[in-house]
């Protein structure tokens, strides 16, 4: 499997283990050099959404996979989480639907979870 993929399931996981909601992925490695996955989701109010990061790093940092920036973590309304091959963006509702980066990255593959075991 390869290193992106890896991380994208191990993040996707960290996610849904904190109840994180409209969980996407999207491959943007077609449509754009920053990354190759973004993962986006949304938390119900700031101890959530700090909660799902902070498990996106514990989780990807067993793995050995270390954050190299995270942006937004103490406003808790947009929390970017910068890995190289992927790029991890937890919102509140609110600011969610506000910047809508599912429409900004509509160019990317959308990825469905049950597509992750088929994905290396």
């Amino acid at each position: 499997m390869n290193q992106s993929v890896e991380m994208v399931k191990t993040a996707y996981a960290a996610l849904s283990d904190k109840k994180g909601e409209d969980i996407r992925i999207i491959d943007i490695c077609k449509v754009s050099v920053m990354a190759d996955y973004f993962i986006i989701a949304s938390g119900n109010n700031a101890n959530q959404v700090q909660a799902m990061v902070d498990n996106v790093e514990e989780e990807l940092g067993k793995r050995g996979f270390v954050c190299k920036q995270i942006e937004g973590y103490q406003s808790a309304n947009w929390i970017l989480m910068d890995y190289g091959d992927i790029i991890v963006h937890v919102f509140d509702r609110e600011n969610r639907l506000f910047y809508d980066l599912e429409r900004i990255w509509r160019d990317g593959k959308k990825i469905e979870a049950d597509e992750l075991e088929a994905l290396s």
